[in-house]
């Protein structure tokens, strides 16, 4: 046998012991897909380089990179791995801390406890206190996590560097979306699963971008929304009856950068100019091609801008300082 013919034979063996692999690991998945999708976000945390904390914690997190701290908080029906991916591009500048909030995630789930947007806030706050060291530290937040985080950014100044507000709830022209429209005339919403099947249609509509779940993630994700179902009824509930920002402020002084995904269908784009009216300081991004899920459709492009911002707000901060040790 030839050298050529040799190396031919071995690099068949090879893609055949692939393909029985690759076989073997899609039959797991539909076997056991919550001991797989368990490994799977393992395997991407570990390769986002993230660590998870606070496992008996009321409000477990992922942990990595180092710097100023940057606290991400999800949204309604999510997790703190909704921003597991754009992580990456974050950690090499900051250090990062994704949390689950009560009632989500991997977090306790009192039937009987208080998840409106202001118990929220103070949820948060004990987890800065805990977690996050003093000083104030920089937040971001998609959907409800926006509005937790603007919210939060109001009541305590002073521990709030900048904002990133990710499709942020909290305004009327943000919620006056055919979606919630929808659940205040029959309290119906894409972002409650009632059952396993839903899980779908909800992904569905709230990503315009397609982006990679594993069958054994979507499965497991799916059957934990379906079990949370009646939970997050009340959780909706207590959120949807929180004041909005324009209710309670006129103006917000806090540096915010706003992000919002064109073709969002559970929040309308017309929330982006609604805060960019609240916030004295800020930049706003209207991304093409976009839903509700910027970080997780377009990790990349999202990280770039967010870290431009940041480096905006550290040269002003550097420019500020010398005009003040020259005077």
């Amino acid at each position: 046998m030839s050298v050529t013919s040799l190396s031919l034979a071995v690099l068949l063996c090879v893609l055949a012991l692939l393909l029985i692999l690759l076989l073997l690991l899609l039959a797991a998945e539909r076997i056991a897909p919550l001991p797989m999708a368990r490994a799977a976000m393992a395997l991407e945390r570990a390769r986002c380089g993230l660590r998870r904390h606070g496992a008996h914690e009321h409000m477990p997190f992922l942990h990595g990179g180092a710097g100023e701290v940057l606290v991400l908080v999800h949204g309604f029906g999510a997790d703190k791995d909704n921003f597991t991916r754009i992580a990456p591009y974050l950690t090499p500048h900051y250090r990062v801390l994704l949390p689950d909030l009560p009632g989500f995630g991997e977090a306790g789930r009192d039937p009987q406890g208080h998840y409106s947007i202001a118990d929220q806030v103070e949820h948060l706050r004990a987890f800065l206190e805990r977690h996050a060291g003093p000083g104030p530290v920089h937040l971001g937040g998609n959907s409800m996590g926006g509005f937790i985080v603007a919210q939060f950014a109001a009541r305590y100044p002073e521990r709030v560097a900048s904002l990133w507000l990710l499709d942020a709830a909290g305004t009327a022209a943000a919620q006056d979306s055919q979606a919630l429209r929808g659940y205040r005339d029959s309290g119906a919403l894409p972002l409650l699963v009632r059952a396993e099947a839903d899980f779908s249609e909800m992904l569905a509509y709230s990503r315009h971008r397609r982006f990679f779940l594993p069958y054994a993630v979507r499965t497991a994700l799916a059957r934990r929304a379906a079990a949370d179902f009646g939970l997050h009824e009340k959780i909706m509930q207590q959120v949807a009856a929180s004041p909005l920002l324009e209710q309670q402020y006129s103006t917000l002084a806090t540096p915010a950068l706003i992000v919002w995904g064109e073709r969002d269908r559970i929040l309308h784009p017309a929330g982006a100019a609604a805060l960019a009216a609240l916030y004295t300081d800020h930049h706003s991004i209207m991304m093409a091609d976009i839903g509700h899920l910027p970080m997780l459709e377009a990790p990349r492009q999202c990280a770039a801008d967010y870290r431009a911002f940041r480096q905006q707000l550290a040269q002003r901060g550097a420019a500020a300082a010398r005009l003040t040790a020259s005077a």
